[in-house]
């Protein structure tokens, strides 16, 4: 006789092992080793070292995310359509961590210094290579099984690994450009040779990484050839305008993944030029990710306790409390030579960002399941496009809105020591009150999403008894 785990496994409601919870995480870790090193550094990099101006680096972030626009669901219709001998998602962390590696590193090569035509190539062929590991990851996580339960325990493991990248990023990055940096800065043209060797350590760790997320993975539910062979891109459209958690989702990762990329790209600039303690910048990035070390194993926890959109406005509400106390910080003289408060408030913020950013991923295999029991298409590579055009629209905005407001404040990229006031307060919007702005929006999107665990628990329950009933 059948256990009641090998009936309930045999639905698709999988339960994994620590070590392939681990080994799924180790790819989002690898990811943000090369994902969090742009966010956070490659405008400062871009405007100090490479030498061209916050404003055409602005403008090229945004025609990169374009190309986004039009290449993610190309590679979302190809995954869910193909399935290559080295599996169905999994095999792109191989094929595409290849060519990622090589761009993330010519990224950051000054060998060209000053030349727009050598920055666009270079970063719209990492973003194109991203995608292509991105997309199918996500759909991966889809592809392990429909268990909400499990879904959050390793959505939580992710997390926690993903901010362990976020963590060797931000504090680990600056350090070691500062010990192989000439001047002893990262941010002046001395510095370009210690950011090349800096991002070839990074970029090849994240390559064994993603190499080893592919030998503990394995995709069990999926669609089979038949089902998928008519997915085209413009389904990516059709699933938008028919599933509505879908487009909750997706306007949430706009606002969430904006005021993230918004906030990192400004912490450089903030900790060098207004609270004027560049050696402290390591230990403010690296707040940035130790919170998820305390705060992602509990999620679970959490989320039992108060339901998964209490758990949004709970610490969307903290993150707003923490980017208030930055603010009043860095507006009183006697208060932002404190570091220390600066450190707090940076915690209390980071706090809040990491749990609700952290948890919005638990919620694609759920808008995935809904749209498999509205058209009978678990179109995960489509779905996972979607969200990755609206999240890298929010590193769009990430990009350009730092770089014109620090046009607009006249910032001076020749100045590695001081700014202007006026500069000072653009930094600051950056850093504190945009963001704010942009989490008061996503609060208000996250109320209108209608799926909670019983009511996807009902439906991933209904497409497996539809599963048996066509066998």
């Amino acid at each position: 006789m059948e256990s009641t785990t090998q009936k309930t496994e045999s639905k698709g409601f999988y339960k994994l092992s620590w070590v392939q919870r681990i080994g799924f995480g180790s790819g989002d870790l690898a990811q943000n080793l090369i994902y969090q090193t742009v966010s956070m550094y490659l405008l400062i990099f871009y405007t100090n070292v490479f030498g061209i101006s916050a404003a055409a680096a602005g403008v090229m972030f945004l025609i990169v995310r374009v190309v986004d626009v039009i290449w993610d669901p190309i590679v979302g219709a190809f995954v869910d359509k193909h399935n290559p001998k080295l599996g169905k998602y999994r095999s792109y962390l191989v094929l595409g961590g290849i060519p990622l590696t090589g761009f993330a590193i010519l990224c950051f090569w000054n060998g060209f210094s000053g030349s727009l035509v050598y920055a666009y190539i270079t970063y719209v062929g990492l973003s194109m290579c991203y995608t292509l590991i991105n997309v199918p990851y996500g759909a991966l996580n889809a592809s392990l099984t429909r268990d909400t339960d499990e879904i959050t325990k390793l959505t939580s493991a992710r997390m926690f690994l993903a901010n362990l990248g976020g963590l060797a990023v931000a504090y680990g990055i600056p350090i070691i450009v500062k010990m192989l940096s000439p001047d002893g800065k990262i941010n002046s043209s001395e510095a370009g040779n210690a950011w090349f060797i800096t991002m070839t350590i990074y970029a090849v760790v994240g390559l064994a990484l993603l190499i080893f997320c592919y030998t503990q993975t394995k995709e069990r539910v999926v669609m089979d050839e038949k089902e998928t062979e008519n997915v085209k891109a413009s389904d990516l459209w059709m699933e938008f305008k028919h599933n509505r958690p879908l487009r909750i989702l997706a306007f949430f990762f706009i606002t969430a993944f904006a005021m993230m990329a918004i906030g990192n790209s400004a912490g450089s600039y903030y900790m060098i030029y207004n609270v004027g303690a560049p050696d402290m910048l390591p230990y403010f990035m690296a707040l940035g990710s130790i919170p998820a070390f305390i705060f992602m194993p509990m999620v679970p926890a959490i989320k039992r306790a108060i339901g998964k959109k209490q758990m949004f406005y709970v610490f969307l509400t903290v993150a707003i409390i923490g980017m208030v106390l930055l603010y009043v910080i860095s507006v009183i003289p006697a208060l932002k030579t404190q570091v220390w408060l600066v450190f707090v408030a940076q915690f209390i913020k980071s706090t809040g960002i990491i749990v609700a950013t952290g948890y919005m991923w638990a919620l694609v295999p759920e808008v995935i399941s809904y749209g498999e029991h509205t058209t009978g298409k678990r179109i995960s590579g489509i779905v996972n496009a979607l969200t990755g055009i609206f999240y890298k629209a929010g590193m769009a905005l990430g990009g350009v809105v730092p770089g014109l407001v620090l046009a607009f404040v006249a910032f001076d990229k020749d100045n590695a020591v001081s700014q202007s006031d006026f500069a000072q307060q653009g930094i600051l919007w950056l850093v504190a009150v945009i963001p704010a702005m942009l989490l008061i929006l996503a609060m208000f999107i996250i109320s209108k999403y209608e799926l909670e665990d019983d009511v996807i628990d009902k439906i991933n329950r209904e497409i497996e008894e539809r599963h048996l009933n066509e066998k």
